[in-house]
């Protein structure tokens, strides 16, 4: 998730579309906070890892 939106993001960015950069900007922090969540020990919808 954390790629997807960087790479959207980027996108956005060299291509002028707002709207890839708003939904690249969500994934990403989207991503980092499932992956922050993941990494203190907190189970993430089930999990206890989130990969």
């Amino acid at each position: 998730m954390i790629i997807i939106g960087a790479i959207l993001l980027i996108l956005g960015l060299v291509t002028g579309l707002g709207v890839l950069w708003t939904i690249g900007i969500i994934l990403l922090v989207i991503g980092l906070a499932l992956w922050i969540l993941g990494a203190v020990g907190h189970a993430v919808g089930g999990r206890r890892h989130y990969w």
